[in-house]
């Protein structure tokens, strides 16, 4: 989250609760450490997602569209694919036999969740048909970024997302439209929603999910593997969401943690609130908004489900060109119209405008907005230059922690620093020396329990990472 949207958010989420809203704070926001992210690809000024997930979760700066790559390996060429290949921080955890799981809003074949798991010189190639056309060499090096989830992650405990058109073949009925994607189902006849089934070992219980009402019924006790897939594409926003069809982004949580947590050895959780972004691609400033209090509200419930031995860290890939202005009053609604009080704050073409809006995108340009409900759902608000969606903004945003190693997030930094954090904070990765240091007690060598929660929002990603481990140090 960029933030302006931080900051309007706080707003918007103080006034629904009956409060003039300048005064509110996040829960994210009440965390002791703050830190700046510089947010540029290797080659761009102004990043994609895939290649800041890419940063954050990996550790690398890499090339715009790309997943779990370096900057060497650039877009849609696969040529230094084998050689430009970086795990994440969920392979870290795996590698030595600890839980993970992935949360998202979006499709987990999108390009946050992606970088978790992928490698692929594209982030659209998501399905088989999305690389009908690549070329030779990329068919022979690469899979389609849902089948690497399904069939090179079979380790990862928990996954609950949306997606399910890139899982089921072309011929296959969907279990909730009751009807047949012809145009993004798999071409390969693979039904990777099986495979995942079968990829279990046989003393596990594992569970497939498609709907609330079964989601509801998983026996937190019982299971070991958790796949839901509550959408065909993204999941819907949580102001026009179907309760009794999908989970919150609250409940995927409160399930996830549940399931993870019955691991000694700790866990890695990537938490995902993408909606966010998507509805600032639209101009859709009502629905952002609540996306950033329904993702605020996961990381309370995180922070209350986790104990001190967690750190959480709550950031964005990228910002937005949302912008907050005028001189409206105080308490003003965040989504309401600015009242000039003298010449001097009046537009000169003399109509009202709104307190945000947006440098670019498809909403409309200056219109007059008398008699207009700048606060409906729908409202598109107002673009300076017309776009068919809106783009990302390329200022630092902020990284806000609590908990072990939390003083590490300090200052200015580039956007990789922050998955050798969490590396360093868990003891895991190449870098842990330091957890074996005489004269030091450290949780992680020992069998304390070591979390870790990321959560992070869609293009204009929220990201909470949760690493639970301590670092103690104590005269021998």
């Amino acid at each position: 989250m960029g933030m302006s949207t931080v900051t309007a958010a706080r707003i918007y989420k103080g006034q629904t609760n009956g409060q003039p809203g300048e005064e509110t704070l996040l829960n994210f926001e009440k965390f002791p450490h703050v830190a700046l992210s510089k947010t540029y690809n290797v080659d761009r000024q102004t990043a994609d997602s895939a290649g800041t997930a890419t940063a954050f979760l990996c550790g690398v700066k890499a090339n715009m569209a790309t997943l779990g790559v370096d900057s060497s390996v650039l877009r849609k060429q696969c040529d230094k694919l084998d050689t430009g290949k970086v795990p994440s921080i969920l392979r870290l955890f795996i590698d030595v036999g600890r839980s993970t799981g992935i949360v998202t809003t979006s499709r987990l074949s999108h390009a946050t969740p992606g970088a978790a798991y992928a490698h692929t010189p594209e982030r659209y190639w998501e399905g088989d048909v999305d690389m009908e056309e690549v070329d030779d060499l990329c068919k022979r090096k690469v899979k389609d970024i849902t089948a690497q989830l399904v069939e090179d992650n079979p380790e990862i405990k928990v996954i609950l997302g949306g997606g399910r058109r890139t899982f089921l073949p072309n011929d296959t009925v969907d279990p909730d439209t009751q009807a047949i994607n012809s145009k993004k189902g798999r071409r390969d006849s693979k039904n990777l929603i099986e495979i995942w089934k079968q990829s279990k070992p046989k003393s596990s219980k594992s569970s497939y999910v498609w709907n609330k009402k079964q989601f509801d019924a998983v026996d937190d006790s019982e299971t070991d593997f958790l796949l839901g897939l509550f959408s065909t594409s993204h999941m819907e926003y949580e102001l026009k969401r179907d309760p009794s069809k999908e989970p919150s982004l609250v409940d995927m949580v409160k399930k996830a943690i549940k399931l993870l947590s019955k691991d000694n050895r700790g866990f890695f959780l990537l938490v995902e609130g993408a909606r966010i972004d998507h509805a600032h691609h639209d101009n859709l400033a009502h629905l952002a908004l609540a996306e950033t209090v329904a993702m605020d509200d996961a990381v309370a419930v995180a922070k209350d489900m986790t104990g001190d031995d967690t750190l959480i860290v709550v950031t964005a890939d990228h910002s937005h060109v949302m912008t907050v202005g005028g001189y409206p009053q105080r308490g003003n609604d965040i989504l309401g119209l600015v009242t000039p009080v003298n010449d001097a704050e009046a537009p000169f073409d003399g109509m009202p405008f709104a307190t945000l809006s947006y440098t670019n995108g498809p909403g409309p340009g200056r219109v007059n907005l008398t008699g207009i409900n700048t606060t409906s759902l729908d409202h598109q608000q107002s673009a300076l230059v017309r776009m068919p969606w809106e783009t990302h903004g390329g200022e630092d945003v902020g990284i806000y922690a609590t908990g072990p190693m939390s003083h590490l997030f300090h200052g200015v930094h580039e956007q990789n620093y922050i998955a050798h954090v969490m590396a360093y904070a868990a003891c895991v990765g190449p870098n842990t020396q330091h957890c074996q240091q005489r004269g030091e007690v450290h949780t992680c060598s020992g069998a304390a329990s070591l979390n870790t929660l990321f959560m992070f929002k869609g293009f204009m990603l929220t990201v909470v990472v949760i690493v639970g481990c301590v670092r103690m140090t104590h005269t021998v």
